[in-house]
């Protein structure tokens, strides 16, 4: 069976029978877990075990971004808590094994809803327990105290959001090669009307169904940690509403496609206020004003999506799902100037 690209199943196995000789049973095989337009991941076996491995997009790589050890950390930090994540196996930070960092994860039961098409089926009433959960799942992160988990060097609560802004500035001068009208003026205004912090609560980042795995309606596992740190947890829950949007405004030609993902359209998903709703009963947080944040998050989904289109232009997007994707940012940075007015 030919590899995968981006993968080395004999050099994996090879490194992880040196660092755990009890997790290799034999030959790997691999597959690519379709979806990602990020990180890399792999579903691996031997017959005996399944592993999950996740690895950096190939090319343009930008330096803050795509960082292994990081997801790493978090979810072996989580294991214990409320907060559902696979079982960490190994983390490998050598470059010469496979050509970059990576690290191997037990494979967790589960569907990554990411299409409305997958949840009609299940119902209304299914549907909208599975994503009343995944609020709940969001208001358990949020809860955890960062410092008994491990995690108090994981990041600086204080400044996180003019944190943000500068970085996400930044990561777009690396990643566009193109004008994008309204940008300017999008950042612009995220750089003068900073709001006074918060608290801070570890952060996933990049919050959303088609990130988490469900198993008989349960939330099983959150995946996807790459943009974690410790921040405001209301950028989660403007993440979470600013991919609800963006699914809502999406004209229905590009739902089976250039869309991230056009879950929230299924009948009996939470609309954006009953998100807002359940979030702020079970966090008990002020949600009142979410204008700035949501700003915030169109502006990172730009950039996120146009890094995606640079590599994709430059034939470095492994997989299926990348066409389109470039028609997106207009509309992203449009959302994120009309979201504070």
């Amino acid at each position: 069976m030919t590899d995968p690209q981006g993968l080395d199943t004999a050099a994996v196995a090879r490194w992880l029978s040196a660092v755990s000789p009890d997790a290799v049973a034999g030959p790997f095989e691999a597959s690519l877990i379709t979806g990602g337009k990020s990180n890399l991941t792999y579903l691996v076996t031997d017959g005996v075990h399944d592993y999950v491995v996740r690895r950096p997009p190939l090319g343009h790589v930008l330096a803050t971004a795509h960082d292994m050890a990081r997801e790493h950390r978090v979810m072996a930090a989580l294991a214990d808590t409320a907060v559902p994540v696979p079982r960490m196996v190994a983390l490998c930070e050598n470059v010469d094994v496979i050509g970059s960092p990576f690290y191997v994860m037990d494979r967790v039961a589960g569907t990554p809803y990411s299409r409305a098409a997958q949840l009609e089926p299940l119902g209304p009433e299914r549907t909208r327990t599975i994503t009343e959960r995944m609020v709940d799942t969001l208001v358990d992160l949020h809860a955890i105290d960062y410092r008994e988990v491990g995690l108090g060097e994981f990041g600086r609560p204080e400044g996180y959001l003019e944190r943000q802004v500068r970085r996400w500035k930044k990561q777009l001068a690396a990643s566009t090669s193109r004008e994008l009208p309204g940008m300017d003026e999008l950042v612009a205004h995220l750089e003068s009307n900073i709001p006074a912090s918060g608290d801070g609560t570890i952060v996933h980042g990049d919050f959303r169904l088609d990130n988490l795995l469900v198993e008989d309606d349960r939330v099983t596992a959150v995946l996807d940690w790459e943009m974690s740190t410790l921040g405001d947890p209301l950028t989660d829950v403007a993440i979470l509403l600013a991919y609800q949007q963006l699914a809502e405004a999406a004209p229905p030609s590009s739902s089976g496609g250039a869309v991230v993902t056009d879950a929230p359209l299924a009948p009996g998903y939470l609309s954006s206020d009953e998100v807002i709703a359940r979030y702020a009963a079970g966090s008990g947080r002020d949600v009142s004003d979410l204008g700035y944040h949501l700003s915030l998050a169109f502006f990172k989904l730009a950039v996120i999506l146009e890094g995606i289109h640079l590599r994709h232009t430059q034939g470095q997007t492994v997989g299926a799902g990348f066409d389109g994707i470039g028609d997106m940012i207009a509309p992203l940075i449009s959302a994120g100037r009309a979201a504070s007015r």
